[in-house]
Order: structure tokens, then sequence, then C-alpha cells
């Protein structure tokens, strides 16, 4: 009877350390933008926050796309230390008039090349800053992101979010300005806010994970020492 307890018991404990383990710990990371609310007409600065989401390459690259069809009058980017950044100003098809100023050339995109032996390595982010002028009368805009790693690899944030908020696999950040965020997000908050939420709770599903994990050790070592005393 004993030796028939203790391969079961054994069992068990194999299968539910199987389930315990395997159980996922955190949802990706995304290149998120900081804040996401803006009001139509206003000057603003905003934070790229972009996480190295490869367990083996670095991010060397980062490139952010911004809007040419409601464009923003101007922008500067804030240095970053060991990053050279170019900024690329298109001209537009058709002169746009933005709170009473006439656009015909706009900021287009932003590119951030990582220097020689630089890069955002696994388990580190970068924020990357950028001063936009006249942020444009319209519901919301987006940022295409492209990041790429040091393998070769490019990350496309360029997916569109729905209205309903559930968020894509790959969002391109977006910047609410007549529109309102989806419930899931908080208007102008801030990308650390949500890290830590993020953090926090997966702190304790692993906590809830090792405790599982214990009970079951014990509920072993309880049959054991109960057939051993049998056998006595």
């Amino acid at each position: 009877m004993n030796r028939i307890i203790l391969p079961r018991a054994a069992a068990l404990t194999a299968a539910v350390a199987i389930l315990v383990l395997s159980a996922p710990l955190a949802a990706s990371a995304h290149v998120k933008i900081s804040p996401n609310t803006a009001v139509a007409g206003a000057d603003i600065a905003v934070a790229f926050r972009v996480p190295n989401e490869s367990a083996t390459a670095g991010t060397v690259k980062v490139e952010i796309d911004l809007p040419t069809n409601t464009p923003f009058a101007g922008a500067r980017y804030q240095p970053v230390q060991g990053w050279t950044a170019q900024l690329i100003i298109a001209k537009l098809a058709k002169p746009i008039k933005n709170d009473g100023v006439v656009v015909t050339d706009a900021p287009a995109k932003v590119i951030y090349t990582a220097d020689p032996g630089v890069q955002i390595r696994p388990g580190q982010f970068q924020e990357f800053s950028l001063a936009l002028d006249l942020t444009p009368n319209t519901g919301s805009v987006e940022f295409p992101t492209y990041q790429t790693y040091s393998d070769g690899t490019v990350v496309k944030w360029a997916q569109k979010t729905p209205k309903s908020g559930a968020a894509p696999d790959n969002p391109a950040p977006i910047l609410y300005i007549n529109d309102a965020p989806p419930a899931n997000t908080g208007a102008g908050v801030t990308v650390a806010a949500t890290d830590a939420a993020t953090s926090t709770a997966t702190s304790a599903l692993i906590l809830g994970s090792a405790g599982l994990a214990l009970g079951v050790i014990a509920l072993v070592l309880a049959v054991f020492a109960f057939a051993r005393s049998r056998r006595v």
C-alpha cells in the first residue's frame, strides 16, 4: 500500500509543478508615449519609452514616424547620450492651416541611431523625448515606431488600436487630442505607472505560484511521513 501512495504522490507533485512553472509570468511591454493626451493648438513635450524585449540582442536604432496628414508645425528632440538623432522634414503636398498658422513643411520622422558599442540591452529601456509645436486639431494621432535590434531584427510598432482599447500585439503609440483615451488607459498616464502595475501583477503571480508549489511539497512530505510511520 505504501509503495503505491508514494509514486502517486510523486506523480502529482510533478504534474502540479509543471503547471505552476509553465504559467505565463507577464505580458510583453510595448513602446508607449507619455503623456498620452494633449490639447489642440498647444505646444507639448512627450517621451517615447522603448523597452528591449529580446533576451539575446540589444536595440541599436529607433525610428518614430510623425503624422503628416494632421501634422505638427515643428519638432525638436532632446539629445540622448550615446545616440545620434536625425530629424526629417517633409514638404507637404498641400499646406495645412493649424491654429492660424499655415504649415508647408512638417516634421515627418525622427531617427535615433546608437553609437558604436551603445545599445538598449536586455532588461533595459530608453526614453526619447520630443518637443512638438501646435498639436493638430484632430481626434488622435499615431506614431508608428520601428525598433531595430543588433541581430538585424526589426519590430514594427505600427498596428492600429481599435476604439474598444483592446491593444493589438504591436500597437503604435497614440496621442489622444479631441478623442478620449480608451477606458483601460488613463488620461496623461505615465508609462512608469503602467509598468509599475505590470510589475506588481507579475510579482503577485510569482509569489502565488511559489506558494502553491511549497504547499504541494509540504503535502508530499506529509504523505511520505505518514507512509514511514505505517511501515514502522
